[in-house]
């Protein structure tokens, strides 16, 4: 038990940070390193908590910059595709779908990495109401297959080159709203188990740590400097998905 306590604090100071810094990823970061060590239904809550608690604490911050009509709509929307991720979880096929996703991920941040090494300028898209419609029930889906939730959003925000601020206030309200109604599905379903709570509360000290590094490394972050690291994580998330 102190090994698997030791291993999950650790995944979640480093996924902390990363969450902290870029306003998404502590679900794949985490699960990187918790699904060698701790079995995939004690590490599904952890993962989730872990996420609500990291995202909840830099939300005040963001508060002002929530562009509530349209977020009230995204979470609408990717609530309709909760329903329809569970169903492919059940029946459908799930890896196949992740893994198209991971290939977009990939694809996507990776060219748009070597723009930005060639020097070449971002290009412009506008978003729209029938956009921000279909990526939000999308990312409804994923929720409902896996909890990747914060993915899509993440590029959605990057191609609109929108402002490192207002991409934080569009994928961190997304994120927290949907952990929460995870995790009370988790909670109905039973999987909150008296190893899966005490492994939290063990890791807890570790996830407030990375979350404050994570917002002080955010607050220093320029513009390009945050795109930077928000493709990069892209990037890994995307491989994640593919292995």
């Amino acid at each position: 038990m102190w090994f698997e306590a030791m291993a999950v604090a650790a995944s979640c100071f480093v996924a902390a940070f990363c969450a902290g810094m870029a306003g998404f990823a502590f679900v794949l970061v985490a699960a990187g390193i918790l699904l060698h060590v701790v079995p995939p239904s004690v590490t599904a809550p952890v993962l989730v908590l872990g996420s609500l608690m990291a995202q909840s604490m830099s939300l005040p911050a963001l508060w002002r910059h929530i562009e509530w009509p349209r977020m009230r709509f995204f979470v609408g929307m990717a609530v309709l595709g909760l329903p329809a991720g569970l169903l492919v979880l059940a029946r459908g096929p799930a890896g196949a779908i992740v893994g198209g996703v991971g290939v977009l991920l990939v694809v996507y941040a990776g060219y748009m990495l070597a723009r930005i090494a060639l020097r070449m300028a971002p290009p412009e898209v506008a978003g729209s109401r029938a956009a921000d419609g279909a990526i939000g029930f999308a990312s409804g889906i994923l929720g409902g297959i896996g909890g990747f939730v914060g993915a899509l959003p993440a590029m959605w925000a990057d191609i609109q080159g929108w402002p490192k601020d207002r991409a934080r206030a569009f994928m961190q309200p997304f994120i927290v709203f949907m952990q929460a109604i995870t995790t009370v599905g988790l909670a109905f379903a039973g999987f909150f188990t008296s190893e899966a709570l005490v492994l939290t509360a063990a890791a807890v000290p570790a996830l407030v740590l990375g979350t404050m590094l994570g917002l002080r490394a955010y607050v220093r972050l320029p513009a390009q400097g945050f795109r930077i690291i928000l493709l990069v994580l892209l990037l890994v998330s995307g491989v994640s998905l593919l292995i």
